[in-house]
């Protein structure tokens, strides 16, 4: 009696955990972590796709927000659950390229412990400054740092924005004093208010208080001017060609996680990125799509690591 009771335990616990796995994968809600507070950027975005991406589906999506530690403690969330496919990373920039590169001792591996879903969009970074300020230029920025007698502060909310900003900050032969805040939102404040000089930041979040003109953008960083502000110069246009900066955002799953899964999940994302409503979202935000499929988002990554440590050798960042 006690074998075929413990039979039945056993097999209730193997068919649990198969519920996600499989032919029959999803057949349980689809968790998203997202290693930013609400609110952010990266959290809009991972609940527009995710929503989509759950009514695909048929299962509903709960997005869990694991702030702190420059991403770990959501990468890690993540490492911590069944490789099922019922539990997604929101990666962008920062956790899956950037860390790696200023990060010593880093807690997690972006290369061998996720396997990318899909990209899901872009979105150029952008120097802003307070509305109020008298700095109307990128030049006026540099001329007033080189001739301050007090150290310019900028702001950044992620590791993503500080080596854009060192990397800056380097070819242009200045030097900040570097504020990192736990999220977007208490820079653009700081920056209205006048706690800090300055900040880069993303465009997308930061667009409202610039039309508002609670902040100024002096410059962006993307390859041509963005269409919602074709006044505001890029960086490259500005005697930087190099600087061409954006910040990114895709769906992550355990590396563990069955290629059918994987294949399934990045299925549903296609259809989700083809559709009307993501091209109005992307528009929407100020942003724009990156369709990209598991092997095109990993080259990407790959890609964009390989560029961030060349950044740091050039702007002479060390990992700390």
């Amino acid at each position: 009696m006690k074998i075929k009771f413990w039979i039945l335990v056993v097999s209730i616990a193997l068919s649990t955990n198969a519920l996600c796995q499989g032919s029959i994968f999803p057949n349980s809600p689809i968790k998203i972590i997202v290693p930013f507070p609400p609110g952010a950027g990266a959290d809009i975005s991972a609940r527009y796709f995710g929503r989509q991406l759950g009514l695909v589906l048929g299962q509903p999506i709960i997005v869990e927000n694991r702030p702190g530690a420059l991403g770990a403690i959501a990468v890690n969330a993540v490492k911590s659950a069944p490789a099922d496919g019922c539990t997604i990373f929101l990666g962008s920039n920062s956790p899956m390229t950037v860390n790696p590169v200023m990060v010593k001792n880093l807690s997690y591996d972006p290369l061998k412990d996720l396997k990318p879903i899909s990209g899901l969009a872009r979105n150029t970074n952008v120097v802003i400054v307070a509305g109020n300020s008298p700095l109307r230029t990128l030049a006026e920025l540099i001329a007033t740092t080189k001739s301050s007698k007090q150290t310019v502060s900028m702001g950044v909310a992620a590791a993503g924005y500080q080596i854009v900003l060192e990397w800056f900050a380097s070819v242009a032969s200045v030097k900040f004093n570097v504020i990192p805040y736990k999220g977007g939102t208490p820079v653009y404040n700081d920056v209205a208010g006048g706690i800090l000089n300055g900040a880069i930041a993303e465009l997308a979040g930061t667009s409202q208080l610039i039309k508002a003109g609670k902040l100024r953008a002096l410059a962006t960083f993307g390859e041509f001017r963005h269409p919602d502000f074709p006044d505001v110069p890029t960086v490259k246009e500005s005697g930087y060609p190099s600087l061409v900066s954006y910040s990114w955002n895709a769906f992550y799953v355990r590396s563990e996680t069955p290629d059918e899964v994987t294949a399934k999940l990045a299925e549903a994302m296609k259809k989700v990125l083809a559709t009307d409503g993501a091209k109005k979202f992307v528009a929407q935000s100020g942003t724009e799509l990156m369709p990209l499929g598991p092997a095109a988002m990993r080259s990407f990554q790959e890609d964009e690591y390989r560029r961030f440590l060349n950044i740091a050798d050039i702007a002479g960042i060390k990992a700390q």
